[in-house]
């Protein structure tokens, strides 16, 4: 008698404004696999009380960083529940490689494996013009761009007609440069765990979100050749076109603008 598959993991890496939510989201649809981001766990966790949850809780009340200890914690708890047989994509964690080791560990307690680590990759100047070119209506909230997706009407909402509009300080041009090099500084060791391992896989996030998709829908595909089960399409095409709304995915609609 064969061992039964253990439900996969799947591991989401990418730079701020790379659509990692995005595109989480789609392969859920898609794939019926479960996306565990660790500010929503430790949240939940707190919520709920506990052991792990009330940890987290003192920490952050003092404005502390929660431990990676406690982190695994929230994540073994989470990972037990029922729902997650269908398979988890982790969105925010690890972030080193210290973390990327303690999820190993933990892993291997359960009898499984990363199926893969996807890394989103970016043209660092095309993704500073991209996130530094966002605004908002400050009325709606509809989102645009300014040379992907200007109003119809300069100075006036599409949506609802406002003429005020706003830009986040964190999509300030030198901000945004500042995260992407702490990005690639605190990863770079994180994307060589995985490599050493065989377990990475690399995507151009510079197009489409239908594209990007399509190549990652592949890559989940892809432990049917290692005699392993992967989650099952919802459809042949499904849910690639969807979820590109909000400010993050409407740049998103070209590939370099």
């Amino acid at each position: 008698m064969g061992t039964q598959p253990r439900p996969p993991v799947y591991i989401l890496l990418g730079p701020p404004g790379a659509g990692k939510g995005t595109q989480a989201r789609l392969l859920e649809e898609r794939f019926g696999l479960l996306q565990l981001s660790t500010g929503d766990l430790l949240r939940a966790a707190v919520a709920a009380g506990t052991a792990a949850g009330r940890a987290a809780g003192a920490v952050m009340e003092a404005g502390g960083l929660v431990s990676d200890a406690i982190v695994i914690a929230v994540l073994k708890d989470r990972m037990a529940a029922p729902d997650t047989a269908v398979g988890v994509i982790l969105d925010g964690f690890p972030r080193t490689a210290g973390q990327a080791g303690a999820l190993d560990r933990l892993l291997a307690d359960e009898g499984r494996t990363v199926a893969a680590a996807i890394a989103l990759e970016v043209d660092d100047a095309a993704m500073v013009e991209r996130i530094a070119g966002r605004f908002t209506c400050a009325g709606c909230g509809e989102g645009y761009h300014d040379s992907m997706k200007a109003p119809a009407v300069p100075g006036v909402c599409d949506r609802c007609g406002g003429t005020a509009f706003r830009r986040r300080a964190d999509d300030r041009a030198e901000t945004v440069a500042a995260r992407l090099a702490a990005y690639h500084a605190e990863t770079a060791p994180l994307i060589a765990h995985y490599e050493r391992q065989g377990m990475l896989a690399r995507v151009d996030a510079m197009g489409s979100i239908a594209e990007i998709a399509a190549a990652l829908a592949r890559i989940v595909a892809e432990p049917r050749a290692r005699g392993e089960d992967p989650p099952v399409a919802a459809s042949a095409e499904g849910s690639a076109g969807q979820g590109q709304g909000g400010t993050e995915g409407n740049p998103r609609e070209k590939a370099n603008g």
